[in-house]
């Protein structure tokens, strides 16, 4: 019998006039458990025991000889379609490799015909337009029952010509709309002053690495070989050639403004003299090319990669050239095969993001820092610190010293200053006397990339210019990188596991900023992690490494809401679609990683003996695993809100494990591997 199974309780009522829409109301009703203080659970110390022992030596298992991890990292249909839709741009068809990519892509089509964002959600418009013509390009008959849905849910939504400025770009080069369906972004942007409104500065990372060969396609309008000459004329409600197309905006003053420059270009973009436009072509190139990041790709992500492949064809580079060469072959390193008939491709590889969170929880679990697994782990992330690339953070911070880690392989030119942070926690822990010079330097740096808020921000200091997503480029809403809870909470959490006290400035400014974002309800939003559950944990964690007060109102708030929302099997779920307003409480079934992201949170809030702590224990303690995963097909994780979700294949395997110890250790009274700041 599991421990589930000794004891039941009737589910709550969902809470009256919920905002949400019709089906966020159905997947939240009757799924919250009861408040505390019902039936306590008697957990069997032996099965916990055992099941921390498995999992931790299955997680072993899976480390790779130089002593890192690497899990598979999935997002939605649009990358490997997108995928098959370069090779049809360039002329270069795999045929057995796309035969693969197109059965993952029938693979994950819904009943409905559509392709969703993420698993179980809604169908959307943009991907499944995507998804649609990467298969009419591998050959898939359009009157195939498949196909007609997929255009069935394309028409039912406005047609093709309704999708998203990235997806009206793909179809601008394939020749499927015109180009005036694109919003205008002229190359000319490379040369404007850094005091200008728009600026590559003033940018995300992710956007800039997207944006530069961008402006080299939208300038010289390449049209894609597609030598099997394929259209999608019939995804339109009308011809694309009469048809008016969406533009971004709320439609207020600054919106106004905006589309009508963007009119103001389209017009004056034919009048550009020539050498300016070569100039910044040029200015473009220089950008690229040192950034190229070898074969780990242009920022590290298959959008940027994609389009610097395409930009170095539309330039009229030789295929043998180099960095053509180079920048093809990051493309094809982001292939993952899923069995001998399955292939997809991932939207970039997290693999330092893996390995530091894999070594906490194996600390936590009790592994020998001293071991062997541990050595090579520490070993592999200390190979990869970034000391000698002044990257484009330096723009907002001239004169601050690197020193920190990417998230992938390789990306010295975008040190991540989340990576950064757990990696710093993970090697302190350790206590690897050779770990102290690289800690000292990227405690430097992450005090620098603090922004004047109190915050941090993932990759950039400052980078708060909202009106910017006013844009008609922007319609995806993720122009920037702005300081957020979970990154802060991290910085704080580090900067408190190695001494820094309440008093020192940048955490005292830290945790008033992480106070300033408390929701009304007692939740904080999560950036990068699915979503208000994420944020809660990080914000409480950053508290209790703080020595925070566990009785004061903002902790006892964030408590209560983490207990209300609290399923009736034991664990916690939280929907992707909780980035939308009106869906804020939407869920569907409990996961692994979120149900460890709540036991995190709520032991770190002083709750280890509560009756949901031990709940959520028994929750991980029945629910299915393969190995060290616990079986997770829900994404958690997130690249956009609203536009990009992820699903880390790692996140079910090392933060359930990390919770299972942290409430072993805690229980025991054993505090030596929980002082830590997460």
């Amino acid at each position: 019998m599991s421990l589930l199974d000794r004891f039941s309780e009737p589910a709550r009522a969902p809470r009256p006039g919920h905002p949400g829409s019709e089906r966020a109301k159905e997947t939240d009703r009757g799924n919250h458990a009861p408040p505390a203080g019902g039936p306590t659970l008697d957990l069997d110390d032996d099965a916990l025991g055992r099941l921390i022992h498995d999992t931790h030596r299955a997680l072993n298992n899976l480390q790779r000889s130089d002593g890192h991890w690497a899990f598979e990292f999935e997002a939605d249909a649009t990358i490997p379609a997108e995928y098959i839709m370069l090779q049809h741009f360039l002329g270069e068809i795999d045929t057995g490799r796309e035969r693969r990519i197109a059965n993952y892509l029938r693979q994950i089509q819904m009943e409905s015909g559509g392709w969703p964002l993420f698993y179980r959600g809604e169908v959307d418009l943009s991907a499944t337009v995507k998804a649609y013509f990467a298969l009419k390009l591998v050959g898939d008959d359009p009157a195939a029952p498949h196909m007609t849905r997929a255009r069935n849910a394309i028409l039912e939504r406005g047609g093709a010509a309704r999708c998203n400025v990235f997806t009206r770009i793909s179809l601008a080069l394939f020749g499927q709309v015109p180009w005036r369906a694109v919003p205008e972004m002229p190359v000319e942007i490379m040369l404007l002053p850094r005091w200008f409104p728009f600026h590559l500065s003033k940018v995300s990372y992710w956007s800039r690495t997207v944006i530069v060969p961008l402006l080299i396609l939208t300038t010289l309008k390449p049209r894609a070989r597609n030598p099997r000459g394929v259209r999608i004329g019939e995804l339109f409600l009308h011809h694309p050639e009469h048809t008016r197309y969406p533009t971004n905006g709320s439609g207020d003053a600054l919106s106004v403004f905006f589309a009508g420059l963007d009119s103001l270009l389209k017009t004056a973009g034919r009048r550009f003299p020539l050498g300016s436009r070569q100039w910044a072509i040029d200015k473009a190139v220089e950008f690229i090319t040192p950034r190229l990041n070898g074969e780990d790709g242009l920022g590290g992500i298959f959008p940027a990669m994609a389009n610097a492949v395409m930009a170095f064809e539309a330039l009229g580079r030789p295929r043998d050239d180099t960095e053509f060469v180079t920048a093809r072959k990051a493309v094809d390193k982001l292939l993952f095969d899923r069995g001998p008939e399955i292939t997809y491709c991932q939207p970039c590889l997290s693999p330092i993001w893996d390995t530091c969170l894999a070594a906490h929880a194996l600390l936590e679990a009790g592994e020998d820092p001293d071991g062997a697994v541990l050595r090579k782990a520490i070993d592999w992330l200390l190979e990869r610190e970034i000391t000698d690339t002044c990257g484009d953070w330096s723009w907002r911070r001239p004169g601050l010293k690197p020193g920190g880690w990417a998230f992938q392989y390789w990306n010295d030119y975008y040190p991540d200053v989340d990576d950064t942070a757990v990696v710093v926690m993970a090697l302190d822990r350790a206590g690897d006397p050779r770990c102290r010079p690289a800690i000292e330097r990227a405690t430097e740096w992450i005090l620098g990339m603090q922004s004047s808020n109190g915050g941090w921000g993932a990759y950039d200091a400052e980078n708060e210019y909202y009106y910017l997503n006013a844009i008609p480029f922007a319609d995806h809403g993720a122009l920037l990188d702005p300081p957020t809870v979970d990154v802060t909470a991290r910085c704080i959490s580090m900067l408190a596991q190695l001494g820094y006290g309440r008093d020192d400035p940048a955490v005292r400014r830290g945790i008033e900023f992480l106070k300033r974002e408390q929701e009304p309800d007692g939740s904080w939003y999560g950036r990068w992690g699915v979503n208000y559950i994420y944020g809660t944990w990080s914000a409480l964690s950053a508290f209790n490494a703080c020595g925070d007060d566990l009785s004061a109102p903002h902790i006892r708030k964030a408590v209560d809401w983490l207990r209300a929302r609290q399923r009736v099997d034991g664990g916690w779920a939280e929907d992707c679609a909780t980035y939308w307003p009106d869906q804020r409480h939407a869920m569907k079934e409990s996961t692994a990683s979120q149900t460890a992201w709540a036991l995190l949170g709520l032991m770190a809030a002083g709750e280890t003996d509560s009756a949901a702590v031990r709940r959520g224990v028994a929750y991980l303690e029945s629910a299915p695993r393969d190995g060290a995963k616990w079986r997770e097909p829900y994404y958690t994780g997130i690249g956009f809100p609203r536009v990009f979700y992820l699903n880390y294949h790692g996140y079910s395997a090392y933060f359930p494990l990390w919770a299972l110890a942290r409430y072993r250790n805690l229980r025991r009274g054993d505090d030596r591997r929980v002082r830590f700041g997460m």
